[in-house]
Parts: C-alpha cells; structure tokens; sequence
C-alpha cells in the first residue's frame, strides 16, 4: 500500500477546523491546536503516556483527557512475578483541564490532585523527565521517584496524522518514540527500582484528536538490546483510514525502518498464550510471549471505554529497510486492544 511520508511542517486542521495533511513522518514536523478544532470539546481526546522498563520492572505513567472522563493513572509491573499494582485518580468531564501541550516535542504536563503529583517535563535538548509523589499508591505505600529519558543520536519517531471514514471531523494525531534510555529511581514502599544507562528503556505514546462515534483500537510496542543494538517498534490498526501511513515501524539504534501493514493474531480462548504478528509485507514475523494482563474500564452515560493490556516479551525477525534482516529475542514491552464508544 502506498503511503504518504511528509517532511514539511503543515497543520494537522485547515482554517475550518477540518481535519486534513494525512499521511506520516519522521519527525513531529505537524501543527495542532484543539481550539481549532470544529467538534465538540467533549468530543477531543488527548493523552501522554510513557512506558518504561528495567530487566525486573515495567511501569506505565499515563494522563488522559477523553473529553467525558480523564484520569491519571500509573501501574507497577513485576517482570519476575505475576503482580502489578494499578492506582487511577478519575474525574468526570475534564474537558481540556489537564491543559496538555499542543506539542510532543515542548511544554510539560503537571497533574495535580492534593499532595499527589505526576510532571512530564519536556527539555530543550529532548530530554523528558518524569517527576511522581503518590502519598497513599496500592496498598497505602508511598510511590515516588524520578525519570530521565533521553534520545539516542540521530533518533527518528514514527509520527502519523489519520482520518476516519464516513466521518469528517475524526481524525487521530500520534507520535511514537520507543528508544530512550531511562535513569532515575522509583521508591516503592521499602523497594527501590534503579534505572540504569543501557539497562532501562522507554516509549513515549502521545496522541491528539478527535473520536469517532466508535473506534476498536490495536497497538503494541516494545524496546530493548539485542545483539548488541538498541531495537523496538511500535505497531497499530483501528478502524481508522490508515491508506496514507500506518503506525507499524521497526527501529534500530533510534532510526526508522517503516512498515506496511501488520496483523495481530490473538489466541481468543486465552490471551496469555503466544500471540504471532505477521506483516503483509513479509517484513516482520514476531512472537509475544505474555506475562500477565489487566483490564481497564470506564464508562459515563453513553460513554464507554476499555482497554486490555497484556505485558511480557517479543522475538522474531525483521527486515531492514535495506534488505537486510535482523533477528531478535526478548524485548520487553505490551499489546493491548481498547474499545470505545461515545
């Protein structure tokens, strides 16, 4: 299939509030501003989150504002164990309060609810930071810490602008960035998790848009070091129009190997056995192994959202843009499948 790969800065809204420019890029090259936007405030969703690991952890820092109900949330997940721990602070209607950036690249985020906190900050250089002080997280333990993430050298993302069709306002703008390397601490009641250079890593998931009146949602991403190079991708479908650019691309060292289409082949009876990812291409065939899985419900009047995580480890091979192939074992990372409807 034909895509769209776009290199200049263009605006994802034309100066009707109309969705237009569709197709994918390498960089955040795209203009947004949700006052542009001609659709119902409620109607915006908005999200940053990070994904990171180390060999004995992974956490998940997610905001969300899907315009109905918004939430902060952050979950612990043992690598080792089957245990996690979720703790969400929900509100109803947040409606652009959570004031998340227009960019992927400036601008910070500072949730705030009492003496609980969660701060994305974005620096000049690229570097992300995450700052979190959860008084009473789980089981009444005290979660604190900070992160430091920063890009590999000449590092790519896999930025994408999509429309719905049928439906002219929907339209989703994304970036993925599945290579940083993480530093930092997290206190965990009497636990600590160390981050460490090249042994902690990190995807950045930041989406805008507006919904559609129903969306059924895939998407899966991973990194990690195999064979002595720093690999990860990210891979998606939904119902939305992905004929000028998909979400599917594999990275070596931070540089973007693009991919075509990529199918998701879930055991139904039982989702924590393997799973096997095909492309139409041929260019990747890969493995999941999961570890374990939670489930994540919302629902207001005739909103409704939920979404199924599952974590655990991906092997396989891809071939490079290049020709030539790289086979891989165990990254660390999740597939999930979300469902919404409004």
């Amino acid at each position: 299939m034909p895509q769209n790969e776009i290199s200049a800065s263009l605006s994802v809204l034309d100066d009707q509030g109309q969705p237009q420019n569709f197709g994918w890029s390498r960089k955040p090259v795209f203009f947004y501003d949700p006052v542009l936007v001609y659709a119902p405030r409620r109607k915006i969703t908005e999200s940053d989150r990070y994904i990171v690991h180390t060999p004995t952890h992974l956490v998940v820092f997610e905001i969300r504002d899907d315009g109905w109900l918004g939430c902060m949330g952050i979950s612990i997940i043992s690598l080792r164990e089957k245990k996690r721990v979720t703790q969400i602070y929900g509100n109803l209607f947040p409606l652009g309060d959570y004031e998340l950036p227009t960019s992927s690249v400036s601008d910070s985020v500072r949730w705030r609810r009492k003496k609980t906190h969660l701060d994305f900050i974005s620096m000049d250089n690229g570097v992300k930071i995450i700052k979190a002080d959860i008084p009473k997280f789980g089981h009444h333990r005290n979660m604190k810490g900070a992160l430091i993430l920063s890009e590999p050298e000449s590092s790519q993302s896999l930025v994408t602008n999509q429309p719905w069709r049928g439906e002219k306002n929907a339209f989703r703008y994304s970036r993925c960035s599945p290579w940083y390397n993480v530093e930092g601490v997290i206190q965990f009641g009497s636990s600590e998790i160390i981050f460490t250079r090249g042994n902690a890593w990190g995807i950045f998931d930041w989406n805008r848009g507006v919904q559609p009146k129903a969306d059924i949602r895939y998407w899966a991403a991973a990194c990690g070091m195999s064979g002595g190079r720093q690999l990860s991708f990210c891979a998606g479908y939904s119902s939305a129009d992905f004929s000028q650019g998909t979400e599917n691309g594999f990275f070596v060292d931070g540089v973007l190997h693009k991919l075509d289409q990529v199918t998701f082949h879930i055991p139904l009876p039982n989702w924590l056995s393997p799973w096997r990812f095909t492309s139409n291409d041929n260019r990747l065939e890969m493995t999941f192994f999961p570890h374990q899985e939670r489930i994540d419900r919302r629902r207001l009047f005739l909103y409704s959202y939920t979404r199924r995580q599952v974590f655990g480890f991906f092997s396989g091979r891809v071939q490079l843009d290049d020709g030539s192939v790289i086979e891989f074992q165990n990254l660390t990372g999740f597939a999930e499948r979300s469902k919404m409807q409004a």
